[in-house]
């Protein structure tokens, strides 16, 4: 059972709060210097050779945040089940899971099968509508509580994107609320407030600061801090919508109980504003019915990202509220004389994604996936809690589910105070600090054998079983052999 209660998130939070008052604790210098030596200097010279080709056409040599690792990314080649497999044929545990969505492994050969028929079939693309596009909203409907339409779009991002508007057409509001720190794509408006709660537009380079205008963020976990913004608005053109991670900003890496949700969901009808949940990570992880289904909470519009497809292209969709249908624009139109938002895409809700994202959530709902990734997520952070007791470490591990935090520096548990702007240089150079020993703790868990997200997070999939879950462990058990105190 997932454990979202008042008392646990406080216990967790504290532990946070105590880590960042803490020395930096990492790997040694000179056990970071053995593992570039002799793993990834002896062992990934392809990956190496080929990064440094990618680096003359690929800015930072590769696509994505995801894939850098230090000293140098690495190329993966190979990815089933539980494994993952670089170029030049070395074997990883994955916990990264692609970002999230192989709630039942990496590439499962029942989906897979699916997809190779489409594409010698129809192909991955047509432009005109394809049957799976209504399986796959029937079921999702069939799935999530709150939900009785689907619009598949391409990402998560474009979903956060589609949510907002809607929400300003059907409450004629202006203003958005989001979770400080929260990550809700890398759209204009929702670069506000990203990475460390009150960072405002800090971290959002190459945006006019007018574009922040109708968006602003309130501090995770804290209804008086949302209640205070919501009222601010109600003078200046009210509040269209919250957005929320169900479980906190960064998937929970700042956990947030259930008890502030449903706070957060009577000020929102208070107020006359949406409540926005993105389910972009939780949904189909945390249960079958999101995260919204374990928690009793019914959101006016929900995002879905990553699994929707499956872990194929177009992993993106946004669904609600009946009351909310009619403010989207496309085919049949339904007499309703509102205005419409115009969001969609030729390459959005293709016979690929569709039909992918329909057989992968069919399976995770049959084989009882999400409870077995859960499970082995629960074994993972017990293991972890013993392993940073037997080497006396400050870490902090948790997990809601599925999905599981391994902290050892707290970096996005710091936050910026405006009232006392004097404290912000150090609190983001301190910031960069720890976010520097987070990447030198992923590269040792690289060369160990673990593939986790930045150092800190890791998703468990169906595809472990606890044979595995304990050979991770010993990986982790190793690294820490090697941490030490370390300031520079």
């Amino acid at each position: 059972m997932i454990d979202l209660s008042a008392a646990t998130i406080k216990k967790q939070s504290e532990a946070l709060d105590e880590l960042i008052k803490k020395p930096i604790h990492s790997i040694s210098p000179d056990a970071l210097a053995a593992y570039k030596a002799e793993y990834f200097d002896k062992k990934c010279v392809l990956s190496y050779q080929m990064i440094q080709e990618a680096k003359k056409y690929i800015p930072g040599g590769v696509q994505h945040n995801l894939a850098f690792n230090h000293p140098f990314p690495l190329v993966f080649t190979k990815a089933e089940g539980a494994f993952l497999e670089d170029l030049d044929g070395n074997r990883y545990f994955d916990f990264l899971q692609a970002g999230g969505p192989t709630v039942l492994g990496s590439n499962p050969p029942e989906v897979r099968e699916k997809v190779i028929e489409l594409l010698n079939t129809c192909g991955p693309s047509t432009g005109l509508f394809h049957e799976y596009e209504y399986r796959i909203a029937k079921l999702v409907t069939e799935l999530i509580p709150s939900v009785t339409w689907l619009r598949m779009l391409n990402s998560g991002t474009e979903a956060c994107m589609a949510a907002i508007r809607v929400a300003r057409l059907a409450t004629k509001h202006r203003h958005i609320l989001k979770m400080g720190g929260a990550y809700h794509g890398w759209s204009d408006q929702h670069a506000y407030g990203i990475r460390v709660p009150g960072s405002k537009f800090t971290q959002a380079h190459g945006i006019p600061l007018f574009i922040f205008k109708g968006i602003d963020e309130f501090f995770p976990g804290d209804l008086n801090s949302l209640e205070w913004k919501l009222r601010r608005n109600q003078l200046r053109g009210g509040t269209a919508a919250v957005m929320i991670e169900p479980v906190g900003p960064e998937s929970g890496t700042r956990p947030i109980s259930v008890d502030f949700i449903k706070g957060a969901a009577e000020l929102c009808k208070k107020y006359g504003a949406l409540l926005i949940f993105d389910e972009v990570v939780t949904a189909f992880r945390l249960s079958p019915h999101g995260a919204q289904g374990i928690m009793g909470v019914e959101p006016d519009l929900t995002v879905f990202g990553k699994v929707i497809a499956g872990g194929y292209p177009g992993a993106g969709g946004i669904g609600g509220k009946e009351e909310f249908r009619k403010y989207l624009a496309a085919g049949i139109q339904t007499g309703d004389k509102v205005k419409k938002a115009l969001v969609g895409g030729t390459m959005a809700a293709t016979p690929l994604s569709a039909l992918a994202g329909y057989y992968t959530l069919k399976r995770i709902q049959e084989t009882n996936a999400c409870e077995k990734a859960n499970a082995m997520g629960d074994r993972m952070t017990a293991g972890l809690k013993d392993l940073i007791q037997k080497h006396d470490l400050p870490f902090v591990a948790f997990n809601q589910g599925s999905i599981c935090h391994l902290e050892t520096v707290g970096t996005m548990h710091f936050s910026v105070n405006w009232m006392k702007p004097w404290t912000i240089p150090a609190v983001l150079k301190e910031t960069s600090k720890r976010k520097a020993e987070m990447e030198h703790m992923g590269a040792a868990y690289m060369a160990e054998g673990l593939v986790t997200l930045a150092g800190s997070r890791l998703y468990t999939s169906a595809a472990y079983d606890e044979e595995k879950i304990d050979q991770a462990l010993a990986a982790f058990d190793r690294v820490f052999e090697h941490v030490v105190p370390f300031e520079k």
